[in-house]
């Protein structure tokens, strides 16, 4: 018996599962390479990334820019200002709240310190000055042992400062250029797909609409977030609360880390400032909004924007985090978000276009821009620079679609008349 296939022994489920397990390990394989070659391109990986975010906040001022007559080059400068503005007064701001209120933290601490030592004395513990005195010493000989580690991270911070000067510059040339030619470069990168690019063109507009609106819903979040905390901190009288409302701002931008760092801060203010009451009240407040934050806010901002469900943002957060830590946990809903927008239309045929009609319009006037009906001469019903069409060229698509069209007419007549 001749057989006909060299797996006839392998069921055909298999064989589908076989396949489909190879595709997803070559796929594995090409992401895997893919995330180690950005791992190594970190430097230029991380401040493109960004500017990819800050153009998503910033292009729709510069597209109303456009609208409103400016030419594509102002409009760029002209939203690089306003930004750079902005940053500059909130520096500003923070500098100056800063410099004004930092002499009456310093006196509020010391009292707050003088009022611990009291407590730890006169309180239940019963310590005494010299136990107090001791334990101020053995940390002072801590920080001189660990003087070098010290000394050497600074020198290590101080060349992550250069690093991250250089990163700036990059991020302000690659914002600017994608304000300004933004579809210019997007219009030479379609090329390299040839009659691919069509679906990725879709595939990637929509992949910027997602973006975008992810942006901007965590701006508003981090907006209302650190207006809330700093209305808190104002109205408990702690000094920097302007600087630390700032603060937390910023730091809601990295999810878990970036709001423990910055409530830890606030709080260790406070308590420095105001004692151990006002501490507990600012931190209980915080985990209460943090937690209206991520249950409410987060979903249905975040969530409305990119038409995702509470459930499937927590979902996300909660396997970016699993998966690769801090970083996974930042950029989870904007990838997921991303990649469940964009595969539909990379699958998706482009939609086909109509059917010619089979009848010029009613008059007998060549249509615009088209070819004149037969029986008409075509001299002078072409566009400047460009030649007649002669009879010798054979007929055209028009012409065909007209004759054809007559033709029917006269047999269906025909088998009319002879019916009768």
């Amino acid at each position: 018996m001749q057989i006909d296939r060299p797996t006839t022994l392998v069921p055909p489920v298999l064989a589908k599962m076989a396949a489909w397990c190879g595709c997803l390990i070559l796929v594995g394989v090409v992401v895997f390479f893919f995330v180690q070659a950005i791992a190594r391109l970190t430097f230029v990986a991380l401040p493109v990334a960004i500017a990819l975010l800050l153009t998503a906040l910033l292009f729709p001022l510069t597209k109303s820019l456009r609208r409103a007559g400016l030419r594509p080059i102002y409009a760029t400068w002209l939203t690089m200002l306003v930004a750079l503005t902005v940053l500059a007064g909130t520096g500003w701001l923070v500098g100056a709240r800063a410099g004004e209120e930092f002499p009456n933290l310093v006196t509020q601490v010391q009292a707050t310190a003088r009022s611990v030592q009291e407590w730890l004395i006169t309180g239940p513990l019963h310590l005494k000055q010299a136990q107090i005195t001791g334990y101020v010493d053995e940390i002072a000989t801590m920080v001189n042992a660990q003087r070098t580690a010290i000394t050497g991270t600074v020198l290590s911070a101080s060349a992550v400062a250069v690093e991250v000067l250089a990163s700036i510059v990059l991020l302000l040339f690659v914002t600017f250029f994608l304000l300004k030619d933004g579809d210019r470069i997007w219009s030479w990168f379609l090329r390299a797909f040839g009659s691919m690019s069509p679906r990725v063109d879709r595939a990637g507009r929509v992949a910027w609409t997602t973006l975008s609106h992810y942006v901007q819903g965590t701006v508003a979040v981090a907006a209302v977030h650190g207006l809330i905390m700093g209305i808190v901190l104002a109205g408990m009288g702690v000094p920097l609360w302007a600087p630390l409302a700032v603060l937390i701002f910023f730091a809601s931008f990295i999810p878990i880390v970036g709001i423990f760092f910055a409530g830890t801060v606030a709080t260790l203010v406070t308590l420095g400032a105001k004692g151990l009451v006002y501490a507990l009240i600012f931190l209980g407040i915080l985990i209460v909004e943090q937690q209206l934050e991520n249950h409410v806010l987060q979903p249905l901002i975040v969530g409305r924007a990119l038409n995702f469900h509470p459930l499937a943002i927590i979902l996300v957060l909660s396997v970016g985090g699993i998966l690769a830590g801090i970083a996974g946990a930042a950029v989870a809903v904007p990838v997921a978000a991303v990649i469940y927008r964009a595969l539909p239309e990379l699958r998706h045929k482009p939609p086909a276009l109509p059917p010619p009609p089979d009848h010029g319009p009613p008059g007998g006037e060549p249509p615009p821009g088209g070819v004149p009906p037969a029986g008409e001469s075509p001299s002078g019903g072409g566009r400047p620079g460009e030649e007649s069409p002669s009879v010798g060229d054979g007929p055209s698509e028009g012409g065909d679609v007209e004759r054809i069209g007559r033709f029917r007419s006269g047999v269906e007549g025909e088998s009319r008349g002879r019916s009768e």
